[in-house]
């Protein structure tokens, strides 16, 4: 039986492949004294998921002090979901970030540790949080130059902002949160209501929960549509949410007039920032 320890190193070091790969996992040392430790079915067997399901992506997520973690999670539970991907939370430094409702994250590594190329460079959102990672130098220039290399750019909610400030939505339709819709023009993008938007090499997600939704439109599109039903089925996700407002045409006008004036002055800060960035 392999060890938790053994498999790791093993995988780091490209010695398993994607077969025994999966066939070790399934066959990972329970704890000492486990009641299921004499069980002799594995807990999870993936010998029967065919072999062009497994990749190498290396996938680059970037996180920033007052960044919307729902953003990130949604999709960071489907990126980890690609067997064979690397999944790296990048910050500035390696400080825990918090996010606006105060949920801390321990990124992997620092901008300079973050791969060079990678298959995809992801951008989460927010609001004062992004505005002032939209006015890091530090930040825009790391995205500027990994979404220069990167095979796809992308983005959920007003992390389409960020992609603009750093050069990576000109000439290009995005999705972004209902709050930004009217500001990404200050980045020469069309913005377009929908909860995913794929223009060449740009997939965006709309506001915050559209980030799952975003999650598997990549799925499908590096494994395939059956690997993305695997994921959708095994996340459950069938969303049956107990109200219907969640878009500005659906919710009822005293809602929606409440929320659009709770930001009276986020698009000209939008546009401040686009100038000086011009």
């Amino acid at each position: 039986m392999i060890s938790r320890r053994t498999f790791a190193m093993l995988a780091a070091a490209g010695a398993l492949g994607p077969v025994a790969a999966r066939q070790a996992a399934a066959q990972l040392a329970l704890p000492e004294g486990s009641a299921r430790a004499n069980l002799t079915e594995p807990l999870h067997d993936m010998s029967h998921w065919p072999a062009e399901w497994t990749g190498s992506e290396q996938i680059v997520m970037l996180a920033y002090p007052g960044l919307t973690a729902l953003d990130l999670v949604g999709p960071q539970y489907m990126f980890g979901s690609l067997w064979g991907a690397t999944v790296k939370v990048v910050a500035k430094t390696l400080d825990p970030i918090v996010s606006d409702t105060r949920l801390t994250i321990v990124p992997d590594t620092t901008f300079d540790g973050a791969h060079e190329t990678p298959d995809i460079l992801f951008v989460p959102g927010g609001i004062s949080g992004t505005l002032n990672a939209m006015e890091d130098r530090d930040t825009v220039d790391f995205l500027s130059s990994r979404g220069a290399e990167a095979r796809y750019v992308t983005s959920v909610c007003t992390g389409a902002m960020l992609l603009g400030q750093a050069g990576l939505l000109d000439g290009y339709r995005a999705a972004t949160h209902w709050l930004a819709m009217k500001s990404l023009d200050a980045f020469g993008a069309e913005a377009v209501e929908a909860r995913v938007v794929r223009d060449r090499n740009r997939i965006t997600g709309g506001g915050v929960t559209a980030g799952l939704d975003f999650g598997l439109a990549i799925i499908e599109e590096l494994r395939g549509t059956e690997y993305a039903q695997s994921i959708q089925l095994l996340a459950e996700y069938a969303p049956e949410p107990p109200l219907t407002v969640g878009t500005l045409a659906t919710a009822p006008a005293e809602v929606r007039d409440r929320m659009v004036a709770m930001f009276p002055g986020f698009d000209a800060h939008v546009r401040a920032i686009a100038s000086a960035r011009l």
